[in-house]
Protein backbone atom coordinates (compact mmCIF):
# COMPACT_ATOMS: atom_id res chain seq x y z
CA UNK A 1 0.00 0.00 0.00
CA UNK A 2 1.33 3.15 -0.83
CA UNK A 3 0.34 6.16 1.60
CA UNK A 4 1.51 10.05 1.01
CA UNK A 5 2.24 11.45 4.40
CA UNK A 6 3.15 14.88 2.89
CA UNK A 7 -0.78 14.72 1.85
CA UNK A 8 -2.67 18.33 3.32
CA UNK A 9 1.47 19.68 4.42
CA UNK A 10 1.39 23.48 3.39
CA UNK A 11 5.32 23.89 3.96
CA UNK A 12 7.42 23.45 0.66
CA UNK A 13 8.32 19.93 0.65
CA UNK A 14 7.88 17.21 -2.02
CA UNK A 15 5.67 14.64 -1.56
CA UNK A 16 7.00 11.21 1.17
CA UNK A 17 5.47 8.18 -0.07
CA UNK A 18 4.83 5.02 2.75
CA UNK A 19 5.06 2.22 1.25
CA UNK A 20 3.97 -1.20 3.51
CA UNK A 21 3.94 -4.61 2.94
CA UNK A 22 6.94 -6.83 3.03
CA UNK A 23 9.34 -3.91 3.58
CA UNK A 24 8.45 -1.01 4.68
CA UNK A 25 10.11 1.49 2.72
CA UNK A 26 9.80 5.46 2.82
CA UNK A 27 10.46 7.48 -0.16
CA UNK A 28 12.22 10.83 -0.03
CA UNK A 29 11.56 12.10 3.56
CA UNK A 30 10.64 15.32 2.76
CA UNK A 31 11.24 18.77 4.59
CA UNK A 32 10.02 21.14 5.88
CA UNK A 33 7.16 19.21 8.52
CA UNK A 34 7.24 16.80 11.26
CA UNK A 35 7.65 13.70 8.86
CA UNK A 36 8.32 11.51 12.23
CA UNK A 37 5.16 12.16 13.95
CA UNK A 38 3.47 11.07 10.45
CA UNK A 39 5.51 8.02 10.76
CA UNK A 40 5.43 6.89 14.02
CA UNK A 41 0.88 7.28 13.20
CA UNK A 42 1.63 4.41 10.87
CA UNK A 43 3.74 1.82 10.99
CA UNK A 44 6.08 0.97 13.93
CA UNK A 45 8.85 0.13 12.34
CA UNK A 46 10.70 1.22 8.85
CA UNK A 47 12.44 -0.92 6.69
CA UNK A 48 14.54 1.31 4.65
CA UNK A 49 14.77 4.78 2.84
CA UNK A 50 14.72 5.32 -0.41
CA UNK A 51 15.55 8.28 -1.93
CA UNK A 52 14.59 9.24 -5.62
CA UNK A 53 17.25 12.21 -5.65
CA UNK A 54 19.09 14.04 -2.77
CA UNK A 55 17.04 18.01 -3.21
CA UNK A 56 16.87 19.71 0.41
CA UNK A 57 12.81 19.77 -0.66
CA UNK A 58 13.22 15.78 -0.59
CA UNK A 59 15.78 14.91 2.11
CA UNK A 60 15.17 17.71 4.60
CA UNK A 61 13.36 15.24 7.53
CA UNK A 62 16.22 12.65 6.57
CA UNK A 63 18.18 12.76 9.27
CA UNK A 64 15.17 13.14 11.36
CA UNK A 65 13.67 9.70 9.75
CA UNK A 66 16.92 7.65 9.93
CA UNK A 67 17.37 8.69 13.83
CA UNK A 68 13.92 7.59 14.75
CA UNK A 69 13.87 4.69 13.07
CA UNK A 70 17.62 3.95 13.39
CA UNK A 71 17.62 3.23 9.77
CA UNK A 72 19.74 3.66 6.84
CA UNK A 73 18.83 5.52 3.54
CA UNK A 74 19.37 4.18 -0.39
CA UNK A 75 20.41 6.22 -3.09
CA UNK A 76 22.15 6.64 -6.14
CA UNK A 77 25.14 8.15 -5.14
CA UNK A 78 26.42 6.83 -1.43
CA UNK A 79 29.12 9.88 -1.55
CA UNK A 80 26.85 12.38 -0.13
CA UNK A 81 26.07 12.89 3.00
CA UNK A 82 23.38 10.61 4.47
CA UNK A 83 23.46 8.17 1.71
CA UNK A 84 24.23 5.06 3.64
CA UNK A 85 24.14 2.70 0.31
CA UNK A 86 24.32 3.04 -3.05
CA UNK A 87 21.14 2.08 -5.78
CA UNK A 88 22.79 1.61 -9.28
CA UNK A 89 21.13 1.71 -12.67
CA UNK A 90 19.14 -1.92 -13.17
CA UNK A 91 19.38 -2.84 -9.68
CA UNK A 92 15.96 -4.34 -7.89
CA UNK A 93 15.07 -2.80 -4.79
CA UNK A 94 12.00 -4.72 -2.62
CA UNK A 95 9.43 -1.70 -1.89
CA UNK A 96 6.78 -3.05 0.25
CA UNK A 97 5.49 -6.52 -1.43
CA UNK A 98 7.04 -5.72 -5.03
CA UNK A 99 10.55 -5.26 -6.70
CA UNK A 100 11.30 -2.59 -8.56
CA UNK A 101 13.56 -1.57 -11.29
CA UNK A 102 15.76 1.47 -10.32
CA UNK A 103 16.44 3.67 -13.53
CA UNK A 104 18.98 6.36 -13.54
CA UNK A 105 17.13 9.17 -14.99
CA UNK A 106 19.60 12.51 -14.52
CA UNK A 107 18.49 15.92 -16.14
CA UNK A 108 17.27 17.31 -13.40
CA UNK A 109 19.72 16.32 -10.60
CA UNK A 110 22.56 13.81 -11.83
CA UNK A 111 21.75 11.31 -8.66
CA UNK A 112 17.95 10.74 -9.94
CA UNK A 113 15.98 7.77 -9.83
CA UNK A 114 13.10 6.35 -10.54
CA UNK A 115 11.43 3.02 -9.74
CA UNK A 116 9.58 0.28 -11.89
CA UNK A 117 7.69 -2.50 -10.68
CA UNK A 118 6.43 -4.59 -13.52
CA UNK A 119 4.20 -6.74 -11.44
CA UNK A 120 2.39 -3.58 -9.78
CA UNK A 121 2.64 -1.76 -12.56
CA UNK A 122 3.51 1.48 -10.43
CA UNK A 123 6.00 4.07 -11.19
CA UNK A 124 7.73 6.22 -8.53
CA UNK A 125 8.82 9.38 -10.61
CA UNK A 126 10.75 11.45 -8.65
CA UNK A 127 10.85 14.75 -10.18
CA UNK A 128 11.54 13.60 -13.90
CA UNK A 129 8.17 13.43 -15.05
CA UNK A 130 4.55 15.22 -13.09
CA UNK A 131 1.24 14.82 -14.31
CA UNK A 132 -0.54 16.63 -17.39
CA UNK A 133 3.28 16.74 -19.11
CA UNK A 134 5.01 18.38 -16.51
CA UNK A 135 8.29 17.91 -16.10
CA UNK A 136 11.70 18.60 -13.83
CA UNK A 137 13.75 21.38 -13.10
CA UNK A 138 16.42 22.26 -15.44
CA UNK A 139 17.75 25.32 -14.21
CA UNK A 140 19.02 24.13 -11.38
CA UNK A 141 22.82 23.05 -10.55
CA UNK A 142 23.07 19.63 -12.26
CA UNK A 143 19.94 20.59 -14.34
CA UNK A 144 20.65 19.81 -18.30
CA UNK A 145 17.67 19.64 -20.68
CA UNK A 146 18.56 17.85 -23.11
CA UNK A 147 19.94 14.86 -20.16
CA UNK A 148 16.41 15.13 -18.86
CA UNK A 149 14.46 14.19 -21.94
CA UNK A 150 17.04 10.93 -22.77
CA UNK A 151 15.87 10.37 -19.10
CA UNK A 152 12.54 10.31 -19.71
CA UNK A 153 12.48 8.45 -23.01
CA UNK A 154 14.84 5.68 -21.56
CA UNK A 155 11.62 5.29 -18.90
CA UNK A 156 9.74 5.04 -21.57
CA UNK A 157 10.85 2.43 -23.14
CA UNK A 158 11.33 0.16 -19.86
CA UNK A 159 6.92 1.48 -19.21
CA UNK A 160 3.97 -0.45 -20.71
CA UNK A 161 0.58 1.74 -21.62
CA UNK A 162 -0.75 -0.37 -19.33
CA UNK A 163 0.91 1.55 -16.11
CA UNK A 164 -1.77 1.61 -13.85
CA UNK A 165 0.06 4.20 -10.81
CA UNK A 166 2.65 7.32 -11.25
CA UNK A 167 3.36 8.41 -7.77
CA UNK A 168 5.32 12.06 -9.08
CA UNK A 169 7.81 13.97 -6.51
CA UNK A 170 5.36 17.07 -5.70
CA UNK A 171 1.41 17.15 -7.32
CA UNK A 172 -1.50 14.40 -7.15
CA UNK A 173 -0.20 10.77 -7.76
CA UNK A 174 -1.63 9.88 -11.69
CA UNK A 175 -4.05 6.39 -11.48
CA UNK A 176 -5.68 7.54 -14.90
CA UNK A 177 -3.71 6.57 -18.13
CA UNK A 178 0.26 7.51 -16.39
CA UNK A 179 1.77 6.21 -19.43
CA UNK A 180 0.31 8.76 -21.62
CA UNK A 181 1.44 11.19 -19.06
CA UNK A 182 4.98 10.21 -18.88
CA UNK A 183 4.35 10.09 -22.99
CA UNK A 184 3.72 13.96 -22.97
CA UNK A 185 6.15 14.76 -20.69
CA UNK A 186 8.42 13.76 -23.63
CA UNK A 187 6.97 15.82 -26.00
CA UNK A 188 6.85 19.14 -23.48
CA UNK A 189 10.31 18.75 -22.50
CA UNK A 190 11.16 19.32 -26.11
CA UNK A 191 9.21 22.06 -26.84
CA UNK A 192 10.01 24.25 -24.16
Amino acid sequence: MVTNLAQGVQAFTSNVYLVTGDRTVLIDPGANFDVVDRLESQVDDLDAVVLTHTHPDHVGNLEAVKSAFDVEAWGYDPSIEGVDHGIADGETVRLGDHDYVAVHTPGHKDDHLCFYSVDAGILFAGDLVFQNGSFGRTDLEEGDRETLIESIDRLLERLPPELEEMHTGHGPSVTTNPYDHVELSSRMARQA
